[in-house]
């Protein structure tokens, strides 16, 4: 693609998206690229409309596996030769093998059921769905600071009131507590509850791991009071955050687990529940209860069973990953103690909180005009995700941290305190 050629179709993009989508949305896109957009991706980089790559350390965790990873696209490929689309009245072997692969990963021998959908919001509204009709209830207990997704049920679970604001009401019976082990046993008076939902680490929440021991009490109650127990995994999961799964390897042992984004592989979107018989038995005594169109669509499931093989080929690379990046973050935030407040995460999912939220806005700008793209906290402005992908080289993330650390020295001084940022 040459200059020419890249700056047309930077500006035919961004004025399509103009017109067509929101004018926001182009403003923000044409400032975080310089005036130029995506054209062509490449393990943990991308190539832009006008020559220039950037490492992807974004993607809101969706390219877990970098782009165009060949194991995924060659299994998708293989499909679309095959059956890109499947009837829904006969049965499927791609769908019935991510099915298969699932319960066979996730916690094998208890977690045997899976319901597939497109999106994490696709999974949580199918999870409550089967939460409320299992159990003949209809309350359940979220977390403050929680993002489950912006569809209407799974709206009701998400805290933060920008969201929800005008929509109201909502899903009705969603208590939000907070993670504090001391507000578990009164969540439980009055309605009985069908279910408790949390992500072990919140993400949009601003990478605010939450406390094992807040999480285990709020499962063991759960099940003191014959409530189901789910685990929205869908930006922790997969490895993400070092193990299969953050809730089972701390021993929630969850009713279900909800996955999405990284679980198509960067290539197709799929998410699932995979879930105890108990909290499925809804859908298996009438598998009409709860369908969508493209439910285990073949070119998603075959990206889907692509994906969760080569997750644990790369689970020891991601270890070592995630060392670097953790240490070298935490160097950074010392070093610059005036701007970085704080940093958060676990495995290849990390916060960084800066003193103001103009200070994040003039970094995710910054590190897009150099090279480096990472993901936003559209609940926790002040927080900038990192979201590394597992073919990361130790090479890719000292580049990022070098980036990192070129752009905070950068930040004017207006920026680095609340007190700083508020006089005229």
């Amino acid at each position: 693609m040459t200059a020419n050629t890249g700056d047309r179709t930077a500006r035919e993009a961004l004025t399509a998206i103009r017109r067509h989508l929101s004018p926001q949305l182009a403003l923000v896109y044409g400032m975080n690229g310089s005036g130029a957009v995506e054209a062509r991706g490449e393990g943990a980089r991308m190539h832009l409309s006008d020559g220039r790559t950037a490492l992807d350390f974004g993607s809101y965790a969706v390219t877990l596996l970098g782009q165009r990873h060949p194991a995924v696209v060659a299994a998708v490929r293989d499909e679309l030769d095959a059956m890109p689309v499947s009837s829904r009245v006969l049965g499927n072997r791609a769908t019935a093998a991510l099915a298969g692969a699932l319960a066979g990963w996730a916690d094998p021998g208890r977690l045997t059921k899976v319901w597939l959908g497109l999106n994490g919001g696709d999974a949580v509204e199918a999870a409550l769905k089967l939460a409320r009709r299992a159990t003949g209830r209809r309350r359940v207990i979220a977390v403050e600071g929680a993002y489950h997704g912006k569809s209407m049920g799974a709206l009701a679970a998400t805290w933060n009131a920008r969201y929800r604001e005008s929509l109201e009401p909502l899903l009705g019976g969603v208590t939000h507590i907070p993670a504090d082990v001391s507000a578990v046993p009164g969540a439980f008076e009055g309605e009985e509850v069908a279910a408790v939902l949390f992500e072990p680490v919140q993400g949009e929440g601003g990478v605010r791991p939450l406390d094992p021991a807040f999480l285990k009490a709020l499962a063991d109650a759960a099940r003191a009071h014959g409530a189901f127990v789910i685990a929205d995994e869908v930006q922790t999961g997969l490895r993400r955050c070092g193990p299969r799964l953050v809730g089972t390897d701390l021993g929630l042992e969850p009713d279900a687990v909800l996955l999405g984004k990284a679980l198509g592989g960067g290539v197709q979107p799929v998410s699932a529940v995979v879930a105890t018989p108990e909290l499925y038995a809804p859908l298996a005594a009438d598998p009409f209860v709860h369908t969508t169109t493209f439910s285990g669509h073949p070119l998603g499931a075959a990206a889907g069973v692509a994906a969760l093989r080569v997750v644990e080929e790369l689970a020891p690379r991601g270890a070592r990953l995630a060392e670097v990046l953790g240490s070298g973050l935490t160097r950074l935030a010392e070093r610059h103690a005036g701007l970085v407040t704080a940093v958060r995460g676990q495995g290849l999912l990390w916060g960084v909180e800066f003193a103001t939220r103009a200070a994040a806005g003039e970094v995710l700008m910054e590190l897009g005009r150099r090279g480096l793209v990472v993901s936003p906290c559209l609940g926790r402005p002040e927080v900038l995700r990192l979201l590394p992908p597992l073919v990361a080289t130790d090479e890719d993330a000292e580049e990022a941290l070098a980036l990192l650390d070129a752009v905070y020295s950068a930040v004017p001084d207006e920026f680095r305190t609340p007190a700083a940022a508020a006089r005229p």
